[in-house]
């Protein structure tokens, strides 16, 4: 029986995968990504049932349109695949029995899902234009929002750090949509920060200070590929254009998640919490 709901949960996170890989494209552009039916992004053929079944489509249809015939970027396939390993460890993390499970730790895994999915459509987001949009992370602080809510309504939880974190990122988004509105353009840092504050209300503190601990890894290690890469190209970058074309939120979403399982993982299994 733990197997089944082991594997239902990594199919359910699969078909979230499917739908980040949908959001990733859509919202960049404005697009609807709750009513508007799928389509093919090239020949726009909505597409059927059997094109939308995560991973078996791709491998069925051989990585292509069913209509066009076009070739399918692998990262649609690898997206789904990680977003189900990512739910399924998860549940495995918080130990999610079936014949045992706490309210408190479905609570968890359903907020855990929201958490896993703002993070996915940032990171898939920033890894493409380079951009964290406002309307995700707005999402994502309405759920930990009621996160909050419910910690402190039912588990009469300590919420005092958690009030100071959610109104810094109110005052972080006032400033963005100000300076939006004034100078009609985004301002990437500041995306940056509100990131990093909302991953801190989520997680906690621990876990944001090693997920900088591995974050400022990345970046020496991207610019020593960058060198070694670019060799022979005509056109080398210099260190601070690499640092200009950093997706810090793509990096820091990435790393962030798999410390929060590791800790998981860590505090249920080594600490019996």
């Amino acid at each position: 029986m733990e197997l089944i709901i082991y594997l239902l949960i990594f199919i359910m996170g699969s078909f979230f995968g499917s739908f980040f890989t949908l959001a990733v494209y859509r919202i960049p552009l404005k697009q609807d990504i709750t009513h508007e039916h799928s389509f093919c992004p090239n020949c726009h053929h909505k597409l059927g049932i059997a094109d939308l079944i995560p991973i078996f489509s791709y491998l069925f249809l051989g990585g292509k349109c069913r209509y066009c015939k076009t070739k399918i970027r692998p990262r649609y396939f690898l997206l789904e695949i990680f977003s189900g390993v990512i739910f399924l460890l998860l549940a495995l993390s918080i130990r999610f029995e079936f014949y045992t499970l706490e309210i408190s730790k479905l609570v968890y895994f359903i907020f855990g899902a929201m958490y896993i999915s703002t993070l996915f459509i940032i990171a898939g987001i920033d890894k493409e234009k380079r951009y964290i949009p406002k309307s995700v992370l707005l999402f994502g602080i309405i759920t930990a929002t009621i996160y909050m809510i419910y910690l402190y309504v039912v588990e009469k939880a300590n919420i005092y750090r958690y009030v100071i974190y959610l109104a810094l990122l109110c005052i972080l988004l006032a400033v963005d949509t100000f300076l939006l509105k004034k100078k009609g353009k985004n301002y990437y840092w500041l995306q940056v920060l509100t990131l990093v504050i909302y991953t801190i209300l989520f997680t906690g503190e621990y876990v944001f200070v090693v997920t900088c601990l591995f974050f400022l890894l990345c970046i020496p290690i991207t610019i020593f590929i960058h060198k070694i890469t670019s060799k022979r190209a005509k056109y080398v970058k210099t260190d601070k254009q690499v640092m200009q074309d950093f997706r810090f939120g793509f990096y820091f979403c990435t790393i962030n998640l798999i410390v929060w399982i590791v800790t998981n993982f860590y505090i249920t299994y080594i600490c019996g919490g």
